[in-house]
């Protein structure tokens, strides 16, 4: 869902052959421009496109979860999107004068996603963003990974635990990177990063200023944690956001 600069720069390396997604776009500022090149000039590899609209990608994953045939979504017949999706059809409900569109499942080989802390087990918090979304996109997963700032002890967990929005039984990998969602952001630790999607928008107009970008800061990396020591103190310092606490919640304590 939302697809955005990180998958263009993929897209942009050649590393995708189809992209099933609900909305796509560099948000606040454009198209994203290489995407957009692979998918009407077929650079650097032709891209095979699947559309949905939220509503329909939720549905895939609610389907997906539940592993059910499929489950109905918002008719999209006024728009041009039916051309872009597979196994996507309408059905006449009986006694009903209109359709109801009809999506199918989606399950994945494997789902990442990009949280605050968990435990190593992989219990894992929920703090912003879109919670619903992200739980049921892990359930119908063949392999689940999340990719957390912080691992925190279990006590953390056990303090909240209505907070727990990935369990750990469904979980297969943590892995600990901090300031992974870069130029994206983690709720709490820091923010987006609006100045790099302006500076993308530029560099992604033009092929060869993308491939020089790629090779400065994917390939030209070892690690993540250096591509973030190349960012440099001032860019981190920079987003990193002013605490804003929520309530405390008192469970009260059963003896």
């Amino acid at each position: 869902m939302t697809p955005d600069v990180i998958y263009d720069q993929m897209i942009a390396a050649g590393v995708a052959r189809r992209l099933v997604f609900s909305y796509l776009g560099n948000p606040g500022v454009g198209p994203l421009n290489c995407i957009r090149r692979a998918v009407e000039q077929g650079i650097p590899s032709p891209l095979e496109i699947e559309e949905y609209s939220h509503f329909g990608m939720v549905g895939r994953y609610i389907a997906g979860a539940a592993r059910l045939r499929s489950t109905r979504s918002v008719p999209t017949s006024v728009s041009e999107m039916p051309e872009s999706t597979r196994g996507s059809s309408s059905s006449g409900v009986p006694t009903v004068t209109k359709e109801v569109a009809v999506v199918p499942p989606l399950n994945p080989d494997v789902l990442s996603s990009t949280h605050s802390g968990p435990i190593p087990t992989g219990n894992t918090p929920g703090v912003g963003g879109c919670l619903v979304c992200r739980r049921k996109s892990h359930l119908p997963q063949a392999k689940s990974i999340v990719v957390v700032e912080e691992l925190v002890d279990e006590s953390v967990i056990r303090a909240d635990p209505n907070r727990t929005l990935i369990p750990g039984l469904i979980v297969d990998a943590v892995v600990h990177e901090p300031f992974g969602a870069h130029p994206s952001y983690v709720q709490g630790y820091y923010d987006r990063d609006n100045a790099f999607y302006l500076e993308w928008t530029t560099i992604s107009r033009n092929q060869a200023a993308t491939e020089s970008w790629l090779e400065k800061w994917v390939y030209g990396v070892a690690d993540r944690a250096e591509y973030t020591r190349r960012l440099g103190q001032e860019t981190v310092g920079r987003l990193k956001p002013v605490a804003s606490f929520s309530a405390p919640v008192n469970y009260g304590s059963h003896q």
